[in-house]
């Protein structure tokens, strides 16, 4: 039916979960493309470029940010993150699903320049469940602890912003209401509206169709 595909645009506050919920969808929607961000940090141990992320210098960033490259961009203390515009916009246009799992800020940026993307917030089921996911780290001082659990509270004032709701109680269920939206969002009638004409012509063109 839908003949482009859907940017889907995943964040939540910190500590929702929302990376492995959407490596659960991706396990089980391999046809989905992940969109991989651009970074001018130099790679970790481990890191391939293509795969974890673009690894890029300032002075080529800025190009691109200067050529309206981005869909959304960032500076993150002394590295600037972004998503390439026109990777996201091939593989729409081949008809492949692309998955941004960025935070709050790009999300917002990126709907400002796509507002047809299908914008899913994840959440976890209790505040109190949040407090003891960022704890479970165990990698941040009690000071740090606070202030990134401030920040998650905070975040979610931004749930209004998007088009749905996820609660990761559990993550293949999480994972399942994605797919259920990515579904319902296919079957709309303003994504099938070539469908929706040829359907129209091709009755009007054959009138033997009534006999």
């Amino acid at each position: 039916m839908g003949e482009k595909g859907l940017l889907i645009v995943v964040s939540g506050p910190s500590g929702a979960g929302k990376g492995t919920v959407c490596q659960e969808y991706l396990n089980s929607n391999s046809e989905t493309f992940l969109s991989v961000s651009m970074t001018t940090r130099l790679p970790r141990r481990g890191e391939i470029d293509g795969v974890d992320y673009y690894f890029t210098d300032i002075d080529s960033f800025k190009g691109l940010v200067d050529e309206g490259g981005f869909l959304e961009y960032a500076r993150v203390y002394d590295n600037y993150y972004g998503t390439p515009k026109n990777i996201v916009r091939e593989n729409l246009l081949k008809g492949k699903d692309v998955l941004l799992e960025i935070d709050i800020q790009g999300a917002l940026q990126v709907k400002e320049r796509f507002e047809e993307g299908v914008f899913i917030f994840i959440v976890p089921p209790t505040m109190e469940e949040l407090k003891n996911r960022i704890v479970g780290r165990g990698t941040e001082t009690a000071e740090e602890l606070l202030k990134r659990f401030k920040s998650s509270y905070e975040e979610l004032n931004f749930i209004t912003r998007y088009n749905y709701l996820v609660v990761n109680d559990n993550v293949k269920d999480a994972s399942d209401r994605i797919k259920s939206i990515i579904i319902a969002e296919k079957c709309r009638v303003d994504r099938n509206k070539n469908f929706y004409r040829r359907l129209r012509e091709g009755v009007c063109d054959d009138i033997s169709f009534f006999g």
